[in-house]
């Protein structure tokens, strides 16, 4: 090969940041998060093996999905490792929400974010209800993991007007 050939490379990965990271699952522990089945999840309950005759010692996860709540499990060798996801909180007050279930939410940086839709869960959703046609200043937590995004909580900010 000479100096003049050229290598094109076709990368199939998106660009930014990875969703998630490496991590021994031996050092993970109880309220960390972990990857099942492809599902953002929190862990809740860690159970390890002793090391067997022909093998590694065996750590049980049982965790629960943060967007879903379902409940899944995976038992996986100490020493393995297993993708943790990159789960981010961020803050958004909120200005409107439209008939269809779609809410405008300001940014800190000033702009609105209009892709967001009511939460599934019903309680959350009658206070963001409420809230907003008593005008109150709502500030809405959203979390963030593995390209998802979903409302989890609700606060009041000042007295209302």
């Amino acid at each position: 090969m000479s100096d003049t050939d050229e290598h094109h490379f076709e990368s199939k990965a998106d660009s930014g940041a990875s969703k998630t990271y490496p991590q021994q699952a031996g050092t993970i522990r109880k309220s960390g998060h972990i990857v099942i089945k492809g599902r953002p999840c929190k862990v809740v309950e860690v159970s390890t093996s002793k090391t067997g005759k022909h093998g590694h010692a065996k750590c049980h996860f049982v965790a629960i999905d943060i967007f879903n709540s379902k409940k899944l499990e995976d038992i996986v060798p100490s020493s393995h490792n297993c993708d943790i996801p990159h789960v981010d909180r961020k803050d958004y007050q909120l200005i409107d929400i439209a008939e269809d279930g779609y809410l405008s939410l300001l940014t800190e940086s000033g702009d609105t974010k209009d892709d967001l839709k009511l939460p599934a869960d019903e309680d959350l959703v009658k206070q963001i209800k409420s809230g907003f046609e008593e005008g109150k200043d709502l500030i809405l937590s959203v979390m963030c993991a593995m390209g998802e995004e979903q409302i989890c909580a609700v606060k009041e900010v000042g007295g209302g007007k």
